[in-house]
């Protein structure tokens, strides 16, 4: 017999409960495992509740079921029972991670284990406790660097010329080179005990940000010999012979310094560096000394040319066992006065039309005593860890403040001339097209300087985050040519047009410098930052591949296989919770915060997951085949990126107090790096070597499809419109810049050009809603003048109009010169003629 009506409905009826009910057993498993710590045996315990409760409601049952459990058992009594485990499972692995792991130099092992790991871990491991970065103090200025601020350094940036630093001296005027000198800017990493202004990392990153926004070679200038140079490895690494007698003079540029590492053949590869010095006697001062007799060749050397002591990196050998029994010593430091007989001190590289002195220097059969040796005998051979480490906080500083300094730049200046600019009577930052670059400047400058603003409150915590530093200084000269590229876009002819009046082009000329220097930003992509990001953040690969490396078979196993529990269980919580949170779009993630932010916290919480479960099983599947794919590397790298890059947004604005009138600049750059993010993750498994494990992973992940989009066009006005009117975002925006207020400067133009259109636009609205337009035959000056003189305007109208039209007209005019004046540096014609900005 047919079953009736009733009992279809009732069959249908408890076949959708047996689904909803296995649905809800997943979840509630998922959610165990995703929410709580875990171990192996807590994970087969709740995997048989799990199962058990399935096969209860009947959605495990018949053969299938027998199989599932039958399945499951095997991997519990596997997982569980060590004997087994250890011959089934972890003796194999072990020989795979042996066969598949190339050997690790001693340059990698320096590079992956310099400084320290911080909240890029949080974000690299699936489950960012929000409390630790909520718990970092916000960067502060102390009253001695405000003062400083507003005192030397306000006075620097009036006494620069850029227009004469790059055309007609070609280097820093002696006036600037003194007055650095004299104000002990090339001594704020120095403690005052050496005579120098012992600055915080932050107080350093202020200082940087405002010269280097007035001009690239005054920041280049102060920022190297405050960055990776002799005194940073004086000050970790140097004797006190060697502090007492250098850190004074360097304070006060009695002596310059340069450091020279990068070579012709040997750049990022210190692996192939040929600069070698041979352990020898010679005699020194009129005895004989032990040293090393070094021979070098070195190019792109920032200082080198006006350099009195220059910092060398070579590879050190002892073929004459002078030392020890050990002939290649490693990687050495060494500090060598210019003037030493054998040293070539080059002539000078033109990077860009940027005028800081940078060259190449050179050395044949220098006598270095093993005094010079920074650290002295016993630091040869430790050149690569102690530049590495020193690079984890001047990288984290110099140039993302640089970026930082050209994003709030394009960001004020360029806000400003959109507003006093007009096309068809309207200001040109109301056209739409302007509006969307407008947008992406002040977005992109709200992120790079928040990114700074974090970094430095890290390292002034004590922290030497190697990734963080390396992601930050990516990230804000990659998006410094963004900002600037839109900027110019913006100017148009103006921003073309070189003379003393373009407050652009300059910078715009020398992005690339930024973006090559202290690691060419393809290689640190690529390479960097996810490959030391994975070893140092990953916790348990490191312990696996030390075990692996263990010659006694015995304890490699057993060190092994306890990484091996640690890294399953790891593994098995961060897929949990991509699929969790992939399921539940994030909302049941953490945030530290309520109201409207909150949203943004969980969703970097849910894109950490799935970033942890994906990179993870990358790492697994790939093994040492991963550091050939570059291209995997460098999306896994932005991912990584765009995350610390959101979270900094996040915290800034608590920082700041939640003011409401920045919070489109924290969503706009909280939406941008979630879905940057999500772009990173979905081109990584696009690209995934294996296409059906790929279309796994994505079920995993993105179980619901990719969710976030990009800040939308109500959003972007916003983020505009805080660009074009003064107001206290913009101020925040902008505040590390040196702003003048005087008509006659080059930037200072612009805030008076600014500030007069605005008073101006209610009168000029007033005569065209009354009929009032200017006659073709009369000039604007002479219009208003009549409609003042018969009363249609006040005189204070009049005034205004006038004043207005004629800072306008400062601001939009553009340089123009003799048809003789040429365009190499150091001219000998009059730097301008006819109508310029400033004449």
């Amino acid at each position: 017999m047919g079953t009736t009506p009733v009992e279809s409905q009732l069959n249908y009826f408890g076949m959708l409960m047996t689904i909803l009910f296995g649905i809800l057993i997943f979840l509630a498993m998922i959610y165990y495992l995703a929410n709580f710590q875990q171990t192996l045996k807590t994970i087969s315990i709740a995997v048989a509740v799990g199962m058990v409760a399935l096969t209860l409601v009947g959605v495990v049952s018949g053969w299938v079921g027998v199989v599932i459990w039958l399945l499951l058992i095997a991997i519990a009594v596997v997982m569980n029972v060590e004997s087994i485990r250890l011959q089934v499972l972890s003796a194999p692995l072990l020989r795979y991670v042996r066969a598949v792991l190339p050997p690790m130099s001693q340059t990698e092992r320096d590079a992956i284990e310099a400084g320290t790991v911080w909240w890029e871990a949080e974000l690299f491991r699936g489950n960012p406790d929000w409390s630790k970065l909520m718990s970092t103090p916000q960067a502060g200025l102390s009253a001695a660097e405000q003062a400083f601020l507003d005192g030397p350094t306000n006075e620097l940036c009036k006494m620069l010329d850029d227009w004469e630093i790059t055309y007609e001296h070609n280097d820093l005027p002696p006036h600037i080179w003194d007055f650095i000198k004299k104000n002990r800017f090339f001594g704020m990493v120095i403690p005052e005990e050496y005579g120098g202004l012992g600055f915080s990392a932050f107080g350093h990153s202020a200082v940087v940000t405002r010269i280097s926004a007035r001009s690239v070679t005054a920041g280049s200038t102060v920022m190297v010999p405050n960055s990776l140079g002799p005194a940073e490895l004086l000050l970790h690494y140097g004797t006190d012979e060697q502090r007492n007698h250098y850190l004074p003079k360097l304070a006060v540029g009695e002596e310059l310094p340069c450091f020279a590492l990068t070579g012709p053949s040997a750049g990022s590869d210190a692996a192939s560096l040929p600069d070698y010095g041979i352990v020898c006697k010679q005699m020194h001062e009129g005895k004989e000394t032990l040293g090393l007799r070094v021979n070098w060749d070195k190019r792109y050397i920032t200082l080198g040319p006006v350099a009195t002591i220059v910092g060398l990196a070579f590879k050190a050998y002892d073929p004459d066992h002078l030392l020890g029994d050990q002939e290649d010593l490693g990687i050495t430091c060494a500090l060598i006065p210019a003037g030493t007989p054998g040293v070539t001190i080059g002539r000078r590289h033109f990077p860009l039309n940027q005028a800081f002195m940078n060259g190449p220097n050179s050395g044949k059969d220098v006598f270095v005593p093993l005094e010079w040796i920074i650290g002295g005998r016993d630091n040869i051979g430790q050149g690569w860890r102690m530049l590495m480490e020193s690079l984890s906080t001047g990288r984290g500083i110099s140039l993302p403040s640089s970026g930082a300094a050209a994003g709030m730049a394009a960001a004020r200046f360029t806000g400003a001339y959109a507003r006093v600019r007009k096309q068809f009577n309207i200001p040109i930052g109301k056209f739409e097209g302007v509006d969307e670059a407008l947008a992406r400047i002040g977005g992109l400058t709200y992120l790079m300087d928040a990114g700074r603003r974090l970094t430095c409150a890290a390292l002034d915590q004590g922290e030497r985050p190697s990734v963080v530093s390396g992601i930050l200084k990516y990230f804000n000269t990659h998006h410094m040519r963004s900002v600037l590229n839109d900027a110019m876009d913006i100017h148009g002819g103006k921003g073309i047009c070189m003379g003393p009046g373009n407050y652009l082009a300059r910078a715009y000329q020398g992005v690339p410098v930024g973006i090559t220097v202290e690691g060419a930003n393809i290689l640190t992509r690529s390479m960097i930052v996810f490959g030391q990001g994975a070893m140092r953040c990953h916790p348990h690969l490191v312990a696996e591949i030390e075990a692996a490396s263990l010659p006694d078979e015995e304890k490699a196993l057993e060190k092994f296989d306890t990484a091996l529990l640690g890294h399953i269980a790891y593994a098995v919580s961060s897929g949990a919770q991509a699929m969790f949170h992939g399921l539940t779009r994030g909302r049941f993630a953490q945030s530290p915060v309520s109201g409207p932010t909150a949203k943004y916290f969980r969703r970097l919480a849910r894109m950490s997951a799935a970033y942890s479960f994906l990179a993870d099983f990358t790492l697994l599947f790939l093994g040492g085949e991963l550091k050939r794919k570059e291209k995997l590397s460098g999306r896994f790298a932005d991912g990584l990126i765009y995350m610390y890059m959101g979270s900094a947004v996040l915290k800034r604005y608590e920082d700041d107090g939640r003011p409401e009138a920045d919070l489109p600049l924290v969503e706009w750059g909280a939406k941008y790096c979630i879905y940057e993010t999500q772009v990173a993750l979905d081109q990584i498994l696009r690209n995934f070597p294996s296409r059906t494990v790929g279309l796994i992973l994505r079920g995993v992940m993105f179980p619901l499809g990719r969710r976030f989009k990009t800040p939308n066009d109500r959003l972007s006005h916003q983020m505009a419109k805080l660009l074009l009117e003064p107001g206290a975002s913009r101020d925040r925006l902008t505040g590390a810049l040196y702003i003048s207020e005087d008509p006659d400067d080059v930037t200072g133009c612009l805030e008076v050009a600014m500030k007069l259109a605005i008073e101006a636009d209610p009168i000029e609205k007033d005569l065209k809603d009354r009929g009032f337009s200017r006659p073709y035959d009369s000039d604007y000056e002479s219009w208003i003048a009549s409609l003042s003189a018969d009363g249609t305007l006040s005189a204070e109208q009049a005034r205004v109009l006038i004043e207005s039209a004629k800072a306008t007209h400062k601001v939009i005019s553009v340089d123009d010169f003799e048809r003789e004046f040429r365009q190499s540096g150091m001219a000998s014609v009059p730097r301008a003629s006819a109508v310029a900005a400033h004449g």
